[in-house]
């Protein structure tokens, strides 16, 4: 009961990340209607759309991969026509084909007088949709739910956790509607008024699904910053797990303690940017692994540090290697990780953890996460979450002193990382 209300203030705390703004003009071209018929149905198909293939994501094979994929894909031309039948209902009409007639019955039927069950079908059709294209913000908490179903397997608790993880978003979401729907239904008293909300929304709905489809959502609302959720996740699961499950401080230069030693890479893993590497290979460098994944707003906010750290240090002594362990199904394709390193300037060696065997043998629990290595293999540093670069570049430095490395390069990197 406790990791279930947990994974519900997890949900929650998403209003607060930039994560939340790709879904709000789903969520707004609904603003103005019944709560009742049209709001909670969406939202309710939203939750329900996004345990489902979470689950599925967490514990099936590749046959998984391919059909978020294909509901991807599926939920964006919903989401096109929905946005066009907003923006151009007349056009929509008059063109009469079948699938822009399902956009724009989806849009209009509320205000047709039809059924009473058919706005609330309607609504919750676009509510699964959403669902399929929310990606969440990786925190600390639905970390911990998702490794859970990797390590543990199939079962009935990780689709409850990632429900109540969607249904705590779902209320965020509710408050948000709620008061935009006031606002809208004020508006909405001139028919001038009601057209061009119409047209606004069916714009922005359309903008969101062109940034979802390019896959750049997630680069592109990395410069916003709301509130440092993953502070508030991890000092929720402090008061419930273990002190002992607690993630060790990175301690300082000048004094960095051993915290284990580096676990091998499986063999098969793929790579990119690199043959496969071993720890006999590693020996005698220091190492950076970077957990992450593409689609992390708080993993891309790093990366332009990461970038310069290993551009910097290369040449003396410094290997950086990534870790890519997905946390939706659409991040486990190797292609789209290929695109997507291409895209956000990583050149440096990434290996691929789609089964999250290296996630499982650091004991990790977040996106992003650090682990400093030194020459003998041994973990000295790790750091959760983004910001205290000058102390990780400093840790880095401290490394590669104590490596016996020389001319080795002073100050701080200042990467343009707004």
């Amino acid at each position: 009961m406790t990791l279930l209300l947990l994974a519900y203030l997890g949900g929650a705390l998403t209003l607060l990340s930039a994560c939340i703004l790709p879904v709000l003009p789903f969520v707004f071209a609904r603003a103005g209607e019944p709560f009742l018929t049209h709001g909670l149905p969406l939202l309710g198909g939203m939750a329900l759309s996004f345990a489902s293939v979470g689950s599925l994501a967490a514990v099936a094979g590749g046959w998984a991969v391919q059909a978020s994929q294909f509901g991807r894909a599926a939920a964006l031309l919903l989401m096109a026509l929905f946005g066009l039948s907003l923006l151009f209902p007349a056009l929509a009409e008059r063109l009469g084909r079948p699938l822009v007639r399902l956009g724009e019955r989806l849009s209009w039927h509320a205000e047709a007088g039809g059924s009473p069950g058919r706005p609330v079908g309607s609504s919750l059709l676009l509510g699964v949709a959403v669902g399929l294209l929310w990606a969440p913000c990786a925190g600390p908490i639905l970390g911990l739910i998702l490794t859970g179903a990797v390590v543990g397997g199939a079962g009935v608790r990780t689709p409850l956790l990632l429900l109540a993880y969607g249904l705590g978003a779902a209320s965020s979401l509710a408050l948000v509607l709620l008061a935009g729907g006031r606002l809208a239904a004020a508006l909405r008293r001139t028919a001038a008024a009601t057209a061009w909300i119409r047209r606004g929304l069916g714009g922005a709905v359309l903008v969101a699904v062109g940034v979802i489809a390019l896959g750049l959502e997630q680069a592109s609302l990395a410069r916003f910053a709301f509130a440092d959720t993953g502070a508030l996740e991890r000092a929720l699961l402090a008061q419930v797990q273990p002190a002992g499950s607690s993630p060790k401080p990175a301690g300082t230069a000048s004094n960095l303690p051993v915290l284990g030693t580096l676990p091998p890479f499986p063999k098969g893993s793929a790579w990119l940017h690199s043959p496969p590497l071993s720890r006999d290979q590693l020996w005698g460098k220091v190492v950076l692994i970077d957990i992450w994944t593409y689609s992390c707003i708080n993993c891309v906010r790093t990366l332009p540090h990461v970038r310069a750290w290993a551009q910097k240090y290369k040449d003396h002594g410094l290997v950086v290697i990534g870790v890519h362990t997905p946390e939706f199904a659409f991040e486990r394709d190797l292609a789209n990780v290929r695109e997507a390193s291409k895209r956000l300037g990583v050149s440096y060696p990434v290996v691929i953890d789609n089964d999250y065997a290296i996630w499982k043998a650091f004991n990790n629990n977040y996106w992003p996460a650090f682990y400093f290595i030194d020459a003998q293999g041994r973990i000295r540093a790790t750091h959760f979450g983004e910001g205290a670069y000058d102390r990780s570049e400093r840790i880095l430095q401290s490394l590669l002193r104590e490596a016996g490395q020389t001319n080795i390069p002073g100050g701080l990197v200042q990467p343009w990382a707004r």
